[in-house]
């Protein structure tokens, strides 16, 4: 890809820092630091290439680190960090995440409701009070969900329609399966909302060892259908994808899945969309 690129699903973590208990069930190559020169060397960003960073963890001080360290970063172009939605002093929170060191760089505000038992956790009432909050603020939700939540994320964005929502890793299909539904009709009533974009990431993850492009080119293909081109962005989900994939695969997989794009259209997925859902700063040539 030669055209400016905005990776919108970057992490960066440090086991030894803080608990990063949940390493324990992934491959053993995720099981150490990974800085954002660790991703410079995978990903080799141009001098008007960024990234957005996304929480990992539930902890306000991940956030609070993060922020600082993206402070001095040009390549770090927003952060999607995390708060306890249902705290009753969420909006004091969220301001103080913005008055720090770094709060310049808060784009938006994640929670793990992938890992919450119970499916409707985004129709609390907290927790819409708190998602409320964080519309209010300017920032983006990052909707992380796996199929069996979809029906409740449908619903926030319709209750919410002022909000901006940005669809993690096309919601986790099971490609790894071959199973297309409730996925493919869920993610289609979702994609209705016109506040929710979505990210191609995450894919060869869901797909696992030895997956194909053509495997995963028919959920490229429904996410495409279903936003249509100007809501979808591009993702690495580093590095979680180098479990299974280089970074140079990843990127490769997008391209081969989405060739049909026009030039406009493909410059949206590059940067255009995440600059839009994300409201970012533009790069500065040569920073």
């Amino acid at each position: 890809m030669t055209r400016p690129r905005c990776d919108a699903h970057v992490h960066v973590w440090d086991p030894a820092a803080r608990d990063h208990s949940w390493l324990e069930a992934e491959d053993p190559l995720l099981r150490r630091r990974f800085d954002l020169d660790d991703y410079a060397r995978d990903a080799t960003p141009g001098p008007d290439d960024q990234v957005v960073l996304v929480q990992v963890l539930a902890d306000l001080d991940e956030t609070v680190e993060t922020l600082g360290d993206a402070a001095g970063a040009d390549l770090v172009a927003g952060v999607v960090g995390w708060v306890d939605l249902e705290a009753p002093d969420v909006v004091d929170r969220l301001a103080r995440l913005a008055d720090g060191p770094g709060g310049e760089k808060l784009v938006g505000v994640r929670h793990l409701v992938q890992s919450e038992p119970d499916p409707h956790w985004l129709a609390r009432p907290a927790v819409r009070r708190g998602l409320g909050a964080v519309a209010r603020a300017g920032l983006t939700y990052d909707l992380l969900v796996r199929p069996r939540q979809l029906r409740a994320a449908t619903d926030v964005a319709r209750a919410l329609p002022d909000a901006r929502f940005v669809l993690d890793h096309g919601a986790k299909p099971e490609i790894g399966a071959s199973t297309t539904e409730p996925w493919w009709s869920l993610v289609g009533e979702l994609a209705r909302c016109e506040n929710v974009s979505c990210k191609v990431s995450g894919l060869v993850t869901e797909a696992g060892r030895g997956w194909t492009t053509e495997q995963v080119r028919p959920y490229v293909e429904r996410l495409l259908e279903s936003f249509g081109p100007a809501r979808l962005m591009f993702g690495s989900d580093w590095p979680v994808c180098t479990a299974e994939a280089t970074f140079a695969e990843v990127v490769a997989l997008a391209q081969d899945t989405l060739a049909s794009l026009s030039e406009a259209d493909a410059d949206a997925f590059l940067s255009g969309t995440a600059h839009k859902a994300y409201a970012l700063p533009r790069a500065s040539a040569g920073a």
